[in-house]
């Protein structure tokens, strides 16, 4: 699918949320991160599906969660502020959610809180193209939150998991920084974006 032939996207709301878990699930059963974070197989859909669930509600109720309208794609972004503790998923919702893979999941979130900024900020947490459709569409995603998040003059944040992903941003204005290791685990890449306030309109 070429660049003229991207669909159009909308804001997702509460009743999409099964279609939205299901879509991050299927994107990422084989994702090198889910691989570590769920090393069994079997246990992995479930494990991600219930926390998907999860935070998926908590982004479409307090951040930004947009998907094409074919479902092709989906973009979850959070907006980072003095509020941001509403949607936290903590320490009680990773061993509800995610059983004996509960302390990979705490490692993950040190790894990405070590690198989080404090300042308000968004953050995106999830970018994904279901195969066939390639990236053409993840930049129609990434270009409409841009412009939202430009009219505040707030930066951009995010950790992906593939060079693809990594690649992608970098194509957006985002700048690489240094790899996050986890233990015996894959490297994850952190970007932002800085901050691009609009001028006034005259």
């Amino acid at each position: 699918m070429n660049a003229a032939m991207t669909p159009p996207v909308r804001r997702a709301g509460p009743a999409d949320v099964p279609a939205v878990t299901a879509l991050l699930v299927d994107a990422l059963i084989r994702d090198p991160l889910a691989e570590w974070l769920v090393p069994d197989v079997q246990e992995r859909p479930d494990v991600l599906h219930r926390l998907l669930a999860v935070d998926i509600d908590h982004a479409i109720e307090t951040g930004n969660v947009d998907v094409t309208l074919d479902w092709s794609a989906v973009a979850v972004w959070r907006r980072h502020d003095l509020d941001a503790q509403r949607w936290t998923l903590g320490d009680y919702h990773l061993t509800t959610f995610t059983g004996r893979a509960a302390p990979r999941f705490g490692e993950m979130n040190a790894a990405v809180r070590s690198y989080r900024s404090d300042a308000p900020h968004h953050w995106l947490s999830w970018l994904v193209v279901q195969p066939g459709y390639g990236w053409p569409v993840a930049s129609d995603l990434l270009r409409q939150h841009h412009e939202v998040v430009d009219r505040t003059g707030h930066p951009v944040y995010a950790v992906v998991t593939t060079e693809a992903a990594r690649d992608l941003l970098c194509q957006h204005g985002y700048r690489p920084d240094l790899p996050l290791h986890l233990p015996s685990g894959p490297r994850l890449w952190p970007l932002h974006r800085s901050g691009r306030p609009k001028p006034p309109s005259r």
